[in-house]
Formats: structure tokens, sequence, C-alpha cells
């Protein structure tokens, strides 16, 4: 076939939105003059309480200078000063002179007067250079007799919105110890906003450059405090509309967005929400069929009556288990083909038969025995050491990224290394029988080919690092230890999902949430954290006390959502929403997913698509494992599509190791690769039935829209097409381009 312009997906690649992820907050020289850290006592200025704020203040014990893991130069400090006694140590060695403070190096290259390449940190006459200097001529001790220690940071407001004209609102900061003494240390902390929108000043004014939300997350001495700002624009004659709450999500939803001054847009029209809905609950398009009966139905109902339908059909069980086979890892160099099928299909079962979450994230995490027999112990075989499986099983069941405070205290959470390493002793004592392996990759010591038995094990082969022990075994934020038996999983489990630890039911709830609304209340949907607090928190919480009473069931959730008047919105945005993406008050266009997409352009042309290591014919979304489509030795086209359009490799524990993310591959693919090409000029296809009928011209177009679409065109489409059609030498060339045109619309490519 002939290619006609790329222009669709081209408007689409070039128009696409970026993700500006937070960005980590530079420290800024301090100003002088401001005041220190504390009224120093007169016994003394404290290391603890009055020298590390300065350091911190200055950057030298931060990740980008001698906080590094292996430092800078010829110092290396603790990241942020979590363990003073051995900076103190490191800096009275070689970096201060208490016969002439003068002369410390820790002054000298601080103000630039000897070589430093972290630059100059402050001036000779600023309140920093001060209390080093005297902390150094009071003979640079470490510890005072009696000093107290910070227990509590306070920051007022913790939460505000603020309305146009007023841009700016200051933080105050005060620190808490344990003798009840209080201190103002806004000049000492650390003030790093999560969103571009704002700029704090070293002593905690926040400004505003534009309307948005943005969390400032406050740190001083190891304690962290999250404001939550909001500012809004000023709207005259903003009036509320008071549109219909369906259930409880849109009545918290609703109390957000007059605060706000936004109006939601309008409910989207019956061929948009069928289309849509297919495509969130069973990744694909609706057919021609589906689509008309749908919108000929005059039962007021029947927008939940298809939701109820279409959670009992297999392809949800089909498109549910794809995204939970991505966060468990079934792939295939490590699990092998045979093991990759009996993991996906007890996922897919446990789907279908919808098991409930809690239930199915018991047997996940406690799950012992072969790989063949046993399914749910293939989750185990792909994560080979104890410190993987409490990163994985942290961050997918309880929303806490972990992995930080395996070298240090973690910068943005309460985790700390002592949390880290106890929490993954828990796994420590698993080992395997391998039966055999018949690996393809002699020189991959993780590719494996036959049976393994998963099993505990007496031998502890995990050690922390700071002492060299086993550490002991004991659960996230619980005071307790574990007991070391093979009975400490399925311990973990119950604990785990217990209501009364409702994180595992707030992350789930979060994630489903995620994948019908395009963002989780929580975002990213796997860090939870009380310096990423949720966008709704009134909503989080109602949706996981309903979760809970429901029993964790998947589909009660779904149906719970979609039948929210939020989910139905529209994604035409109004003269209030336009700028907002974060408060659910329209829906956001969002491009198909490799399999939602490769699995609908089959379903409108016909057919089904074929990957290496498959006998037979399958929807993307059937795809039990990875390791077929990411090594191939001859990749077929579906191969090489899924990978394209971002189908992860499964090596992660995140949700967003997939991606949506459009590139200029994408368009050489759609425009003139050969999956598409293929499945247009293939014989007997759609557009063969479509030529077989001897329809008329209208009636023909009308079909194909219907078909790839979900619509009927519009007068202006139907006069064009129809001439090209009639002014063509070949006939069956020209609907392929036609339906090629379609099939790169931004219509198709994307969820509206």
């Amino acid at each position: 076939m002939r290619f006609p312009s790329p222009a669709p997906f081209f408007a689409l690649l070039l128009g696409a939105s970026l993700d500006l992820y937070p960005l980590a907050a530079q420290e800024s020289p301090p100003a002088t003059g401001d005041p220190s850290p504390r009224d120093p006592a007169p016994s003394g200025i404290s290391y603890r309480n009055d020298i590390v704020p300065v350091l911190t203040r200055a950057g030298c014990n931060l990740g980008a200078c001698h906080g590094a893991q292996t430092g800078k130069g010829e110092l290396t400090l603790s990241l942020r000063g979590e363990d003073p006694v051995k900076d103190h140590a490191a800096l009275v060695k070689s970096f201060v002179n208490p016969g002439a403070p003068e002369k410390s190096y820790l002054l000298r290259k601080a103000i630039l007067e000897v070589k430093h390449e972290g630059g100059k940190r402050f001036e000779k006459d600023s309140e920093s250079y001060e209390l080093l200097h005297r902390w150094i001529v009071e003979g640079a001790k470490r510890d005072l007799p009696d000093e107290p220690t910070l227990v509590r940071l306070e920051v007022t407001p913790d939460e505000k919105v603020l309305f146009e004209p007023e841009t700016s609102v200051k933080l105050a900061v005060t620190a808490h110890y344990s003798d009840g003494t209080t201190r103002d240390v806004n000049r000492w902390a650390i003030y790093e906003p999560t969103a571009l929108n704002v700029e704090v000043s070293p002593d905690g004014l926040v400004e505003s450059h534009r309307p948005g939300e943005t969390t400032v997350n406050v740190r001083y001495l190891g304690q962290q405090a999250p404001v939550r700002l909001a500012f809004v624009p000023d709207r005259p004659g903003f009036a509320w509309n008071d549109p219909p709450a369906r259930n409880f999500i849109d009545e918290a939803l609703h109390a957000k967005w007059k605060t706000l001054r936004i109006l939601p847009s309008e409910v989207c029209d019956d061929a948009t929400f069928v289309r849509r809905v297919h495509l969130d609950l069973l990744g694909l398009i609706p057919t021609e069929k589906e689509a008309r009966t749908f919108l000929d139905d005059k039962d007021p109902d029947k927008r939940t009556k298809l939701v109820d339908a279409l959670l009992q059909r297999p392809e949800f069980a089909d498109f549910w288990a794809l995204k939970w086979a991505d966060l468990l890892r079934v792939e295939e160099k490590v699990l092998d083909t045979k093991g990759v099928a009996a993991f996906h299909g007890w996922i897919r079962k446990s789907i279908a038969e919808n098991k409930p979450l809690d239930r199915f994230a018991r047997e996940v995490v406690s799950s012992l025995g072969s790989t063949y027999e046993v399914a749910a112990s293939n989750y185990y075989r792909a994560l080979r050491a104890p410190d993987q499986r409490a990163e994985a099983i942290a961050q997918i069941f309880l929303g806490v990224r972990l992995n930080c405070a395996k070298c240090h205290n973690h910068p943005f959470e309460r985790w700390t290394m002592d949390d880290y390493y106890q929490f993954s002793a828990v796994f420590d004592g698993i080992d395997y029988d391998i039966k055999e392996n018949k690996r393809y990759d002699k020189n991959d010591k993780n590719n494996f080919v036959g049976e393994q038995v998963v099993k505990f094990v007496d031998k502890r082969d995990l050690k922390d690092p700071r002492s060299g022990k086993a550490p002991t075994p004991r659960l996230l934020g619980e005071s307790e230890p574990l007991a070391s038996d093979p009975k400490r999983l399925e311990k973990l489990g119950v604990w785990m999902t217990s209501p009364e630890h409702p994180l595992f039911a707030k992350v789930q709830v979060n994630r489903i949430w995620y994948h019908l609304m395009g963002r989780g209340l929580v975002d990213p949907v796997d860090d939870f954290r009380a310096t990423n607090p949720p966008v709704n928190p009134a909503l989080l919480e109602a949706l996981t006390a309903d979760f809970v009473k429901n029993g964790y069931d998947l589909r009660h959730a779904i149906r719970t959502i979609c039948a929210s008047r939020a989910y139905q919105l529209g994604s035409v945005p109004n003269d209030t929403n336009a700028d907002d993406e974060i408060n659910f008050a329209r829906a956001l266009p969002r491009r198909l997913s490799a399999e939602q997409m490769l699995d609908s352009v089959h379903l409108a042309l016909g057919g089904l698509p074929t990957f290496e290591g498959y006998d037979k014919p399958m929807r993307a979304a059937q795809l039990p494992g990875v390791q077929a489509v990411y090594r191939p030795k001859s990749p077929t086209s579906g191969d090489r599509f899924v990978r394209l359009f971002g189908k992860p490799p499964r090596l992660t524990n995140s949700d967003t190791e997939r991606t949506t993310d459009t590139s200029l591959a994408q368009v050489f693919e759609l425009t003139s690769g050969s999956s598409l090409n293929g499945l247009l000029t293939k014989k007997d296809n759609f557009l063969d039935e479509l030529l077989a009928a001897n329809l008329s011209d209208e009636v023909l177009l009308d079909r194909l829209y219907w078909t790839i679409l979900t619509r009927s065109p519009t007068g202006e489409e139907i006069s064009a097409t129809a001439a090209y059609l009639q002014s063509a030498d070949n006939r069956r060339e020209a609907l392929e381009d036609i339906a090629w045109s379609l099939l790169n619309a931004k219509e198709f490519l994307l969820r509206r």
C-alpha cells in the first residue's frame, strides 16, 4: 500500500506533554546575619544541635558532596549527618585545628581560602563561619553534658490554600527538644518543593510563579515535615455549579474542586464511554456491534450494566492478570517457560475467580514448594536474595520504596538502615533445590531452565554491612522481632494485609484508581510516604474503607470507580480545569498501552498476532511472559511491536517500569512498519469483507469508522473519504489508505 502523510501521529508525538518529576532542591549558600540554629548554652556549642545543621545547610554532607557513599576528596561524611559520631571523628582527624582555629581546613575550604572543589559555601563574616569557629575554639567537642535531643519538627502552616492576589506564605519551622525547649530553625532547615510552580527562600518564604499545588518537604536534623500548599488563581464571577454526586467518590472530589474554584468537564457521550470502559476493563476497543448496541439502548442504567457485563468476560481476567504479571516479574529467563505458564495461569485464575486481593497477596508472599506445582512460589524464584525480596514486597504491597535505606537512612521517609536489614532478614533462609538446569545461556548465572523447589533452610547469608552480623528479623514499623521459623512468611502475610495496617489496602485501591483514571491519588502509585501525600486524602481514605469493608474485592472497587461521575467525565477542558492535571476534574487522554494498541488493531482488521515461542496466535494481553519478546531468535512483528510500544522487561518491582512515552521509532512503525502494513494488505481481512458486501460508499465508510473509531464519520469526513474512494484507480488500496489514516489518528491511539 501507499503511505499518506504521517501527520496524525507526528502531531501526537510533538504535542505530547512531558512529565516533570520533582527535582531535588539545591542547597543555596546561606545568607549572613540570620539567627543561629540555637542560642548556644553557656556550656558551649553542641556538635549535634548546632554544627550538623550548619554543615547540612552548606551542603557539605549531602549526596553530591562529602555525604556520598564514598565521600569526596579526603573527607567522607554520613548523608545529612545521620551518623554524628563517625562524622565528628572524620572532621577532628584532619579538618580541625584546635590550636589555630583559623587554620582549620573546615573553615578555610568553606570560605575558599584554599582550593575547594565544592566552591565557597559561606562568607567569613557569616553566622555559619562564626559558629564553626567558636566550636573549634571550644575544643571541637562531640558531646556536651546533658545536651537535649531533637524529638519533633513543627512547621506552620502545615496546609494552606492561598487565593490570588496572595501568592506567598512564610513557613515557621520550630524544633522541639527532649528538655522541653523549642527553637526557631527557619534559617537552618532545608526546603524541597515537589513542583516547579514555587520557589522557597533560604528562610522559608514560599513564592508561587503560577497557580497550582505543591508539597514542600521541610528537613532538619533527620526530622521531616511535609507542607501542602495550593495557589488558586483569581476567577472573578466563579460560581460552583453543584454537579450531581453519584457516590462518595464524587462527594470527596467536589469538596476539593469547590475549594480550588474548579468546575468539572461535562460527562462524556455514550460513544466515548463505551470505548473507554472496554479499553480500561478488557484492553480492547469495542466491536462495531457492541458499540452500536450500547448506543441504541435506551435503558438509563445501561452504563452500570455494561460495566457489570465486562467484569465477567474472560478478557477482563486476561487484561488485569497482565498488570499483576508485570509487577510480579513473570519473565522467562529466571522462571523458564513452564514456570511462567504456571505462575501466569495462577494469576489469571485468581483474577477470574475474583480472589480477594488480601488473600492473593498472602499466597504470593508465603508460597513455598515446587515452582511447577506451587505456582506462586515462582515469585521467590525470580528474587534470589533477601534484600531483593524485601524491596519488592515493600514496594508492591505496601507502597514503600525501601531501597534508599540500604546504604543510609531514607532521605524522604522514616525508614532507617536498621529497618531495611531487619525486614530483609525476614526473607533470609529462603533457598532453592535446583532439580535441573538446562540453561540456554551458559554465561548467565541467572538463567534457569528446569524445576526448582523453593524452601526454608537454617543457613543465614544476609549480613548487616555495618556490623558484619546477621540482623534480627523484624516487620516494618514494628518494635518486636519476628521469630526465625518458616512460618514467619505466613505471619508476614497476615500482618501485611490486616485491617489494622491499612497501608496494604491503600496501595491496592490506589493502584486500581491509577489504572482507571490514568494517575494515582498518590503518584507515583507505589511511593507512599509522608512527603508524598495523596492529592485528595479524604477520597483515598474513603476508597480504602470501602475496599476493606467489601472484602478487598477487585471487581467491587472497579465497579465503584466506574459508577462515579468523575470516571465518566469528558476530556474537553473548560476555563477552570484546563491547567489542572491532578484533581480528576476532566479525563486526561493517554496513549494506549502496547497490548491495547496491538490487540485493538487486530480486532479492527481481523486475526490475531503471533509471537515467537507460542504455537498459536493469541492476543498480546494473553502473553504469559516476556522473554520470548525481549530475546527472541526470530522475532515476529508482534514481538517487535509490543517491545517498541513499552511492554516492560519485568526486571523491577514498579508500575512505572511500563511506559507509554512516544518516540520517533513508534512513528515509523505506525506509518511504514511491517505490523500495520501487513494487516492492512492481508487478504480476507475486514477491508475485503467490506468490499465484498457491495455497500454504498456512505455505508461502507460508516462501518469503517465505527469499527476503528467507535463513531460515525462527520459530514466533512464522509464527503472527503467518499471522494477519495471514487477517484481511486484501485478501490482496495484507497480503502487501505483511509483505514491507515484512521488507525494513525489520535482518536484511535489515545484513550480519551
